[in-house]
Parts: structure tokens; C-alpha cells; sequence
């Protein structure tokens, strides 16, 4: 077992002795849109653009409450970037981001840890897919790297569905960084990724990894999220536990996607994620600063908890895996 992460005290844990609770931020690629990313462009392009959105993106969740900041990276590797002809660029535009992050972080009243987002590469490893496990590594690498350099305090690893690109993520990382590591997976089918992993294998594969935090982020619904925390916090109990979940279940209004998730329903969330011992607490696609601050408002006991119903998890697999899908962007 490799406990370079579990078995030492890091920036998080000194955080939480101090605050009790973390709030981690919410969406990104919406809050990026409305400050002016074009559709079909890449979020990352910014970071070089147009300082002054992703500043004020890290802002908006800072003023909301936030602890955890995340970087505007999620799609920072190689193969994503490849999309946008920006690949030569990679430890530059990871490097720009954190530095951002840094700079509101820094220039906050409150100590804030800036988490360096890296997501899944869009390509799947042999032998389902053509991606090498060491070309994924390298990537991996190059991305943690840039992050590094920028200033980020911890190496966040989200949206993942399978665990052997998460251990591709890990291995990169510690061959380029030693940051600590979290590492989210995205459980929206039926309670298990789109690579059939449930949170009881993230909870036990990830923890012999020995990285600090282990989670969900993004997924199908509230309540599978809830229930594949629980099984990863039953799973590694000596690890901290993420939950990073979607604003409820998105619905296409017309040409627009809304979330069914209002601040009140995330509100209720945080508190039930609180008194199940989830030790960081935030929101994926669709949270806004709105939804972060009531999620703050709970945490800290200066709002009551909204009293709101929970969707229905969706009906579990009686055995068997499920494969395929698509790969999402954060917020």
C-alpha cells in the first residue's frame, strides 16, 4: 500500500480540524458561459484569454462560502486540449489556471485550498479502447505538472468511471507532483459508473492507492450520489470523503438544460451528507454560488435546513456491469 497521502497530515486535514466541515465549489463550464465562453470553444483557452473570468469565477464561490477552489482544468490533459489545437500547450494552461486560483485564494480573508481539477481524458484504455495505460500516465503527468508549478495546493481527480484511468491519473501525478491526491468518480448508472464501478470498489481500490480523499462528483441523481458515498465511506473509513453532486436531475426545458436542484435542495444535501460524516461537501453541473452559499448557510448553522423530498435512486442491477456512455464536462 502506498500511504504517502493517507498516512500524513495534509492541507485538508488542517482545514477540517480547524472548520469541522469543507465546502468545495460548484459548476464551472456554466458560470465560464456566462462570463463569456463561446460555445464549442474550450474552457481551459481562457485561462490565457481572459484572466478576468476565471477570476471572477473563483471569486463568485469564494464569496459564496467556499474552502475548496477548483481550477479550470477539467479537460487540461492532452487529449482534450487536442480538440482545440492547444495540446503543445498543456503545462502552460494548467500552470496560468492554478495561478489564478491562487491569486483569489490568496487575496481571500480566510484560508482557501486551491484544487487542481484533472478529468478523465475522453479515451478509453485497452483493452476496451486504444489508449495505452502509459500514454495515459503521461498525461496525466504533463497536466500535474503545470498544476503544480501554478501554485495548487492538492491534485483533484474528478469524474472518473473507471478505475483503471484513475489509477493512471494517480501514478502521473506522483511521478511529476507531491501534492496530495482526491480522486471522484461519476456514479449515474444505476448506482454505478458507466464503467460498472461501485462505490464500494472505488472506496477499497482507491484507498490502497493511499490518496487523502476519496468521492462522488457529477452522476445521475442525489441519491445515487448519497448512496455511493456512503458505500466508499463504509469501504475506506480511514480516508476523507467527498460528495460533489449535480444540482438534482437535469430536465431540457426547450432548448435550455435546467437542474431540478434548488439552493434549498442542496442545502438539504449538505446537511444529510454532514450527519452521514462526509467530510468535504460542494456541488457539480448546475450548483451555482447561490447553491454553494446555502449549502455554506447549513453547514455553518446560520440557515435552517430546508425541508424538501429527495428523488428516488434508480433502480440497482441485480448483477452485471454497465459500459459505454458518455463523458461529461463539469458544470
Amino acid at each position: 500500500m502506498d500511504a504517502r497521502d493517507l498516512n500524513s497530515e495534509t492541507i485538508l486535514h488542517r482545514l477540517l480540524a480547524e472548520r469541522g466541515t469543507l465546502v468545495v465549489d460548484g459548476a464551472t463550464g456554466t458560470e465560464l458561459f456566462a462570463r463569456g465562453l463561446e460555445p464549442g470553444d474550450a474552457p481551459e483557452r481562457m485561462n490565457l484569454e481572459r484572466h478576468d473570468a476565471v477570476y471572477g469565477l473563483h471569486q463568485a464561490y469564494v464569496d459564496a462560502g467556499s474552502d475548496i477552489v477548483l481550477t479550470n482544468t477539467f479537460g487540461g490533459s492532452a487529449y482534450r486540449l487536442m480538440l482545440h489545437d492547444l495540446q503543445d500547450r498543456v503545462i502552460e494552461i494548467n500552470r496560468e489556471a492554478a495561478r489564478h486560483a491562487r491569486t483569489v485564494a490568496d487575496a481571500a480573508e480566510r484560508r482557501i485550498i486551491v484544487g487542481g481539477s484533472m478529468g478523465p481524458t475522453g479515451k478509453l484504455l485497452v483493452p476496451l479502447g486504444e489508449l495505452e495505460p502509459a500514454d495515459a500516465v503521461a498525461a496525466f503527468a504533463e497536466q500535474a505538472q503545470g498544476l503544480t508549478e501554478g501554485g495548487a495546493d492538492v491534485l483533484w481527480i474528478e469524474t472518473m468511471s473507471s478505475l483503471e484511468e484513475a489509477e493512471a491519473a494517480v501514478t502521473g501525478a506522483r511521478s511529476r507532483s507531491s501534492l496530495p491526491i482526491c480522486v471522484t468518480l461519476s456514479f449515474d448508472t444505476a448506482g454505478r459508473t458507466m464503467m460498472g464501478v461501485t462505490g464500494t470498489d472505488a472506496g477499497k481500490r482507491l484507498a490502497d492507492l493511499g490518496v487523502v480523499a476519496i468521492g462522488a462528483n457529477c452522476g445521475n441523481n442525489l441519491a445515487d450520489t448519497e448512496a455511493a458515498v456512503a458505500e466508499i465511506r463504509d469501504a475506506a473509513p480511514h480516508v476523507l470523503v467527498i460528495s460533489k453532486a449535480n444540482a438534482g436531475v437535469p430536465q431540457w426545458h426547450g432548448t435550455e438544460l435546467v437542474y431540478s436542484g434548488t439552493p434549498d435542495v442542496m442545502a438539504a444535501h449538505a446537511h444529510r451528507m454532514r450527519e452521514a460524516g462526509i467530510s468535504i461537501i460542494g456541488g457539480c453541473c448546475g450548483n451555482t454560488p447561490e447553491h454553494i452559499r446555502a449549502i455554506r448557510g447549513v453547514i455553518d448553522g446560520t440557515i435552517d435546513v430546508p425541508e424538501v423530498e429527495l428523488e428516488a435512486a434508480t433502480e440497482r442491477p441485480a448483477g452485471g456491469t454497465s459500459r459505454g456512455g458518455r463523458r461529461r464536462r463539469r458544470g
